[in-house]
C-alpha cells in the first residue's frame, strides 16, 4: 500500500492533511520564514537556509525573497538560475527547472491540482502533475505555469502569460492561455 506521498509524487490523489506531509510542509514553512526575513548582508546564511530547503538546487542559485514552495525537496534546479522576487512554487510533484533560467517577478508555479469532481474535492483529496522548464528559458513577470506543463529550451514566456499546455524550444509565446507568438533565432 503506497504512503500518501508516494501518492503524491506519483501524481496520484492523496490526502494533503498526512501527518507525515504536514510535517515536511511545517518544516518548509519554517525555512521559508528564516529565508525571507533574512538579510542581504548575510549572504553565507541565505546560502545556507536555501541548500536546506532546496537540496536539489544546482550551484549560482539566486533567490530574491520573498519566496514560496510547499515542500523544496521537490523542486530540481540546475546551476545559475535566478529567482526574482515574490515567486511562488507548489512542488507537490516533480518541478524541473533547467540551468540558467530566469523567472521574473511574482511568477507563480503550479504543479498543484485539485479533482474537478466536487464529490472528489469534498473528501480532501488532491494531486498533481509534474512540471519541467529546459534550459536557458525567460519566465517574464506574473506569468502562470499550470500543472503538467513543458517549457522547452531557451524559450520566452511573455509577462502576465498563463501557460496552460506545452510550450516547444526557442520560441515566444505570451497571452491567456499562452501561444506561441514566433520562433526565436539565434539573435533572439
Amino acid at each position: 500500500m503506497k504512503t500518501e506521498k508516494e501518492k503524491m509524487l506519483a501524481g496520484e490523489l492523496y490526502n494533503a492533511l498526512d501527518p507525515e506531509l504536514t510535517a515536511e510542509r511545517t518544516r518548509a514553512r519554517l525555512l521559508l520564514k528564516a529565508l525571507n526575513e533574512s538579510r542581504e548582508d548575510e549572504p553565507e546564511s541565505r546560502a545556507q537556509l536555501i541548500q536546506e530547503l532546496l537540496p536539489q538546487a544546482g550551484p549560482g542559485l539566486n533567490i530574491q525573497p520573498p519566496f514560496y514552495c510547499d515542500y523544496g525537496t521537490n523542486i530540481e534546479i540546475g546551476a545559475n538560475v535566478f529567482f526574482n522576487f515574490d515567486c511562488t512554487v507548489l512542488d507537490v510533484t516533480p518541478v524541473r527547472i533547467g540551468a540558467r533560467t530566469l523567472f521574473g517577478p511574482n511568477v507563480q508555479i503550479y504543479a498543484a491540482t485539485h479533482p474537478m469532481d466536487a464529490r472528489v474535492r469534498a473528501e480532501g483529496l488532491e494531486s498533481g502533475k509534474p512540471i519541467s522548464i529546459g534550459e536557458d528559458v525567460w519566465v517574464g513577470g506574473s506569468v502562470v505555469i499550470c500543472p503538467g506543463v513543458h517549457i522547452g529550451d531557451r524559450s520566452v514566456i511573455g509577462a502576465g502569460s498563463v501557460v496552460t499546455r506545452d510550450i516547444p524550444a526557442d520560441v515566444f509565446a505570451a497571452g491567456n492561455p499562452c501561444r506561441v507568438i514566433r520562433p526565436l533565432d539565434s539573435q533572439g
